[in-house]
């Protein structure tokens, strides 16, 4: 492969960090108080979330589905939670912690059954689970349930220093799924499978359990939100998580994911979620009028749409391109070595 065929998919791999410096540079000169070590750390601990539930969306998109039910989770999870444990005296907040990771991958699980075995369309079915969830929690908890333990909420309240612990976990979270969908067989079948989910199964991969396995994580991942939000505001309430799916998707396709599979990087997705998140606090720093914000996270939607569909082209004509060349490369080869024979 040519070395210019190479840096142009080096470019469009990564074409989020870009954004990123470029949003950083004009936003360090144009908003007040942006380049402040306060303000820098405040980004971070303020990405946490959307970040997470931008990891889970995009391990799902990296198989070639989609899990609209993510935000729904964030609320649901940690709720079903919270009243067990005001329910049965005496629960240790651990215990708490651990069943709402535990309702967070009951959920991926019967989500990514239904997808994988039942053969049911991702967006619809995990549509539905959102509605259900979200019927469910508004039903149980009328009113927000407040007064956490301090152990509950430490994810999304605590500090090390000036550094919430929000912030770091995510920086945490983020290093081991690279490694995981980078270094391991077990993270490279997930690209596989969404690339080409049937030569992915004639060659073995077990492509029916991979996909089970995404929705699996991302519903412990959108558990793991509900507790860094509910550790926020020191409550869990039926609002935690409203609209934050589809910004999920916007930052997963920022961050280099596709809706046809196949495609993303943790560290890319990471990317997505900076940016989303400095966006909203340029905006928010600049006194924008929260209906404009609104406007446009609309538009980033939109062209997070745009965007997939312009990259794929590109990509698909590079490496056409690209096998043009080699082919005629071949043919050369081929007709020199006939006419020394």
């Amino acid at each position: 492969m040519k070395s210019i065929t190479k840096f142009q998919l080096f470019v469009l791999d990564n074409l989020v960090w870009l954004l990123v410096v470029l949003f950083f540079i004009y936003n360090t000169i144009a908003t007040p108080s942006f380049f402040t070590a306060k303000n820098q750390i405040n980004i971070l601990f303020q990405t946490s979330l959307m970040g997470v539930l931008v990891l889970a969306q995009g391990i799902v998109m990296m198989v070639g589905e989609l899990d609209l039910s993510i935000d729904a989770t964030l609320a649901f999870a940690p709720g079903i939670a919270i009243l067990l444990s005001t329910h049965i005296a005496g629960l240790n907040p651990m215990l708490s912690i651990l069943i709402t990771l535990v309702f967070g991958s009951i959920i991926g699980l019967f989500n990514g059954v239904c997808v994988a075995k039942l053969k049911a369309n991702s967006f619809l079915l995990t549509l539905s689970s959102q509605i259900v969830m979200r019927g469910l929690v508004l039903f149980l908890i009328p009113f927000s349930l407040s007064n956490l333990s301090s152990i509950y909420t430490y994810l999304g309240r605590g500090k090390i220093g000036a550094f919430p612990i929000a912030a770091i976990s995510l920086i945490i979270i983020y290093l081991i799924f690279e490694v995981i969908f980078s270094k391991t067989i077990f993270g490279r079948k997930f690209i596989l499978t969404g690339g080409n989910r049937q030569a992915s199964y004639i060659s073995g991969i077990k492509t029916d359990r991979v996909i089970i396995m995404a929705f699996v994580i991302a519903g412990i991942l959108s558990a793991l939100a509900g507790l860094i939000a509910a550790g926020r505001q020191n409550a869990v309430s039926n609002s935690m998580g409203i609209n934050m799916g589809m910004m999920a998707i916007t930052g997963a396709i920022l961050g280099g994911c596709s809706f046809n599979g196949g495609m993303g990087k943790p560290i890319g997705m990471l990317g997505g979620a900076l940016l989303l998140g400095m966006i909203d606090n340029a905006l928010t720093l600049k006194g924008v009028n929260v209906n404009l914000v609104s406007m446009t996270k609309g538009i980033l939607i939109f062209v997070a749409i745009l965007l997939d569909r312009s990259k794929y082209k590109i990509k698909s004509n590079i490496m056409y391109k690209e096998n043009l060349r080699k082919l005629a490369e071949n043919a050369d080869k081929l007709v020199c070595n006939s006419d020394k024979v």
